[in-house]
């Protein structure tokens, strides 16, 4: 067994440091349908794609609904044209979308900010889709700070990384919760054997205690269930009465990109008996996060009571 899955696994299961980031605000776009309007509608689907950042972002707000920003490539590399053609175009997904304020925006796209044109996808904010075409979702549903506003998903298109109808499906239903949170969601939902765990909303308090634990394992740059005995008092002292609290932990490789390495800690909770039979059980609580150590390892934790 190579060292990173030793370091994963040698903690058997305890039973018993991105922070939200702001979508751009912006002016205006220089990007406008050719017919001059803001927006364009695709009759068959009954999807409306606006074509200008700023009046999306702004009828997202004044919805309170979740903004799907697609950066499209408009080339014909086969991952990007199977997923225009193919996972946009399934009915399931186009019935999701209906829910969403969508806009479409090449890679090149530039938004207005202190006067200046800056280029979008080049902004802090996006550096998860690492410039490549690809889906971010920015929370207007949530009602207050810090969810309102945040970009909640980041889902570049890649050579390996190309979402299928089903994985589409699954990004559109995500639970409430930050980037990290839902990404380590979504790599749980979607694995093949479909664990349970991530099934349903998150517990707000297990998601705070798993953020919590990331951070500490990305500060000190170890993997572990550190001081256990003392956070599962705390815990299951945040949960209803009589219940337990179950937690698995993991790493992915150094320098992995967020949805790469949820992924990859999910493949190795798969690979311990332990830690799989916790995180494909279904539990009445659950919350799960990651964080990244300045050694480019992604820490991940999931901590379920029931």
């Amino acid at each position: 067994m190579c060292s990173k899955y030793r370091q994963t696994l040698f903690l058997c299961l305890c039973v018993g440091a991105i922070s939200a980031l702001r979508a751009p605000a912006a002016l205006a776009a220089d990007q406008v349908a050719p017919n001059g309007q803001a927006s364009i509608q695709d009759a068959r689907l009954a999807i409306t794609w606006h074509k200008d950042y700023a009046l999306a972002m702004a009828e997202a707000d004044r919805r309170n609904a979740m903004l799907l920003i697609y950066f499209c490539d408009g080339e014909q590399a086969e991952p990007s044209r199977n997923f225009r053609e193919e996972t946009l175009r399934d009915p399931q997904v186009t019935s999701k979308l209906r829910e969403y304020v969508c806009v479409k925006l090449p890679l090149t796209a530039k938004i207005k900010m202190h006067g200046k044109d800056v280029v979008l996808l080049e902004q802090e904010a996006f550096s998860e889709m690492h410039g490549s075409p690809g889906i971010a979702i920015v929370d207007f549903r949530a009602r207050k700070e810090p969810l309102r506003g945040a970009i909640v998903s980041m889902f570049p298109i890649t050579e390996t990384l190309c979402y299928t109808p089903e994985q589409m499906t699954v990004i559109l239903t995500l639970p409430s919760g930050t980037l990290t949170q839902r990404t380590l969601v979504y790599a749980v939902r979607t694995h093949p054997e479909k664990p349970a765990s991530a099934d349903g909303d998150l517990s707000a308090e297990l998601s705070e205690e798993a953020e919590s634990h990331s951070q500490y394992q990305a500060d000190i740059r170890l993997l572990g269930h550190h001081a256990w005995e003392s956070r599962f008092q705390r815990i299951i002292s945040r949960l209803p009465g009589g219940f337990g609290a179950r937690e698995v932990c993991a790493q992915s490789w150094p320098g992995e990109h967020l949805v790469e390495a949820a992924i990859e800690c999910v493949r190795s909770w798969r690979s311990s008996s332990g830690h799989w039979d916790a995180v494909r059980s279904s539990h009445t609580y659950s919350g799960y996060d990651m964080k990244r150590g300045d050694d480019g390892v992604w820490y991940a934790t999931g901590i379920f009571g029931g």
